[in-house]
């Protein structure tokens, strides 16, 4: 159950978030009640327009007349917050329908989250919204808030009211939106919207951020998500909101479910290790959302965000008034890929003029336990008004002779100068209240420890770096021969298999471009010497069977032929060792392929997700792909920067950029099979799971070679 399609999204944030008049269906009488929980929310933080509690037992809720139903309610009624009965649910849509109401926030609970019998019930709300062309919200939510003061709503039945600000938060789970909540209320943190989606039966993330897109109360959003409800559509929509749109807005993301056990079995490489998780990491990296882990860190990097500029690149100054603290931070910034600025002889000239002798006048700047205001005021100034600087990280511990709030006035002061980032951390665990108020009200963040404060950092350098990225499209090849692949996959559904054996799989990626091996299928011995003859000695010798997808497991692989005796032998062992091991096996007869010259080992493959559609895979390939797993993932088709990103993005990167002294390898040639990859499996939506395992790449300009291939077709 999607979001509505043609769907007016301005209009939506209109009816959920500026109302003029609002109706409780099911507000009620008893305190502890949650009908009594949200008309008391509406009724007492401030709402400019009118409260209608709905409620057929009661005469008046907290002094307000009480309605036997919408019908009943004189005026008209833009927004209802429903809360009753899960059976009673649809019958009050349908009022609500013959009111006139535009919008509905559903916060009972009992529908497809309880089983079949439930989601029978929700698929019957969703019919009623649909005939009447209401725009539903939930069902099984907590409900919204918009903080704007000429609006004040409070539809939820969370304690407590945010202050006034430019974070939006939405969240799939009532419970953690709570949380949420109550954690912005204690650490001060100000929300421009709040939306608990709940079941999502009718409004999406995708309906909701496309409408945040241009809300000018809005700087930064947030999103807690348990599934997306159309993964290509949120692409999208949030690559537009982060590094398309005027108004540029960061996406901030905690994804439920990163270790849940059961990626689908497979019989790819591919398959075994594309597990939904990966596909949101790579749903995520494809639309510029930054991912994050708690809650507290959603927070951390969110005020960061929405107080402070981006930094033009990852350069960091780091000043502190203690030495192991500034350590810390700096391995922090490293780990998490900012780099230290380094600073140049005019920066150094004024900090070891301005500076005690005993101070490191280097990055990280240490001015000594003993600083005052005046020390930090030369030291930030100095680093801030270096080129090499893209922003500082400003750290303070208490000392005697500190005093922190005139530390905080001055690091204000200093910061609002200039155009670059400041982050603070104040290593204090007494009473500093005031210190963090004067903070505040200047919107300067402020973390307990240095690597909160460099990973906030180091996320917005990453984000800038999306903003400022090179545009690249989807490459599309001309030299293909998409006909020439369909008959092969056609005759092999046909015939009522799902598996190709190698010289199908070898066709296919031959008329998709891919740099394949010269080979011949061969029947005999003698066919395959003089196929080897033919080809050029070393050659490769592999069984071709339908009922055989591992070949090496059963035997099946000869390598490294140099001669025809070899050959005669190697034929006769495979055969053996096959018929020992798979007896039953339809042996169709042996692949005789070239020997591929040694190079780096590498893995593209790609899994068809019945949710994300084609999931394409690279990483170190060969026999221990599965043990490192260290591969990367993105959703097809793939844009050029995206199929480079894909082979940076791997730990065991460095291998392929030249590691101790070897020439770097053609990296440019992987992309390319990359973006053939996506361009085959988009193109032929009968490939369920593909593999090249290995792609032999070697040095930079003598490209990539296919050495092996598996196709499973559904």
């Amino acid at each position: 159950m999607g979001g509505c399609t043609n769907r007016d999204e301005p209009k939506i944030m209109k009816t959920f978030f500026s109302p003029r008049s609002v109706a409780v269906v099911g507000a009620s009488t008893r305190p502890d009640s949650v009908g009594r929980a949200i008309f008391s929310n509406l009724l007492f933080s401030g709402y400019t327009g009118i409260v209608y509690p709905v409620n057929p037992k009661a005469h008046g809720i907290l002094g307000v007349r009480a309605y036997h139903s919408v019908w009943d309610i004189p005026g008209g009624v833009d927004l209802a917050v429903i809360i009753v009965p899960s059976t009673a649910v649809p019958g009050v849509l349908e009022e609500c329908g013959e009111k006139g109401v535009k919008g509905a926030v559903v916060i009972t609970a009992g529908f497809k989250e309880v089983g079949q019998q439930g989601l029978e019930l929700e698929r019957q709300v969703k019919d009623v919204t649909t005939k009447c062309g209401i725009s539903l919200i939930g069902p099984n939510c907590l409900g919204i808030i918009n903080t704007d003061p000429e609006f004040s709503l409070n539809a939820t039945f969370a304690r407590s009211m945010p202050r006034v600000g430019n974070i939006a938060f939405i969240s799939q789970s009532g419970a953690l939106g709570v949380a949420a909540l109550e954690y912005a209320h204690e650490q001060n943190i100000g929300l421009s919207k709040f939306v608990s989606m709940g079941n999502k039966a009718d409004v999406t993330e995708n309906d909701l951020l496309t409408g945040l897109k241009d809300d000018p109360q809005t700087d930064v959003i947030l999103l807690y998500l348990e599934d997306l409800s159309d993964p290509k559509t949120f692409i999208e929509q949030a690559k537009q909101i982060t590094g398309d749109a005027q108004h540029k807005k960061p996406i901030l993301a905690i994804k439920s479910g990163r270790t849940a056990e059961g990626a689908k079995a497979a019989s790819s490489h591919t398959g075994a290790l594309a597990s939904s998780d990966e596909a949101y990491d790579a749903v995520f990296i494809e639309s510029g959302v930054l991912r994050v882990e708690t809650l507290e860190e959603l927070f951390d990097y969110a005020q960061a965000f929405a107080s402070q500029p981006l930094p033009k690149s990852n350069r960091i100054a780091i000043v502190t008034n203690a030495g192991g603290p500034g350590i810390m931070a700096t391995d922090a910034c490293i780990r998490y890929g900012l780099k230290l600025a380094e600073f140049e002889e005019e920066t150094t000239d004024k900090l070891r003029t301005g500076l005690p002798r005993t101070a490191n006048i280097n990055n990280p700047v240490d001015i000594i336990g003993d600083a005052k205001e005046d020390r930090y005021e030369l030291a930030l100034r100095s680093v801030l008004e270096d080129e090499n600087v893209d922003g500082v990280i400003a750290i303070s511990t208490p000392q005697m002779m500190t005093d922190l709030e005139a530390v905080a006035k001055t690091i204000v002061d200093t910061a609002s100068t200039y155009e670059k980032p400041m982050l603070t951390c104040f290593m204090a665990t007494e009473d500093i209240s005031e210190t963090l108020r004067i903070l505040d009200e200047k919107r300067v963040p402020h973390y307990l420890f240095p690597e909160a404060a460099a990973r906030a950092m180091a996320n917005m350098a990453e984000y800038a770096w999306w903003i400022q990225r090179p545009r690249t499209d989807v490459r599309t090849f001309n030299d293909i021969h998409k006909d020439q692949a369909k008959r092969v996959l056609h005759r092999v559904k046909k015939e009522g298999r799902s598996f190709l054996p190698e010289p199908e799989a070898h066709d296919v990626l031959e008329a998709y471009g891919f740099p394949v091996l010269e080979s011949r299928l061969v029947k005999s011995v003698e066919e395959g010497v003089t196929a080897a003859e033919r080809i050029g000695f070393p050659v490769v010798l592999k069984i071709v069977s339908p009922d055989i997808v591992h070949k090496v497991d059963v035997g099946g692989v000869k390598v490294n032929i140099q001669t025809k005796a070899e050959l005669r032998r190697a034929y006769k062992d495979l055969l053996e060792n096959v018929k020992r091991e798979k007896p039953d096996a339809d042996i169709w007869g042996v692949f005789v392929q070239k020997m591929a010259a040694k190079g780096k080992e590498a893995i593209i493959g790609m899994n068809r997700d019945p949710h994300f559609g084609p999931i394409l895979l690279f990483g170190l390939g060969g026999i221990y792909v599965e043990l490192f797993k260290d591969v990367s993932f993105r959703i097809a088709p793939l844009r050029e920067l995206g199929a480079r990103r894909m082979i940076r993005q791997i730990r065991g990167y460095k291998m392929f950029e030249g590691f101790r002294g070897e020439p770097p390898s053609d990296t440019e040639a992987i992309a390319e099979c990359l973006q053939r990859l996506s361009q085959l499996v988009m193109d032929c939506e009968e490939i369920d799971e593909l593999d090249i395992n290995p792609l032999i790449v070697y040095n930079k300009g003598d490209g990539a070679m296919v050495v092996d291939a598996r196709i499973l077709i559904r």
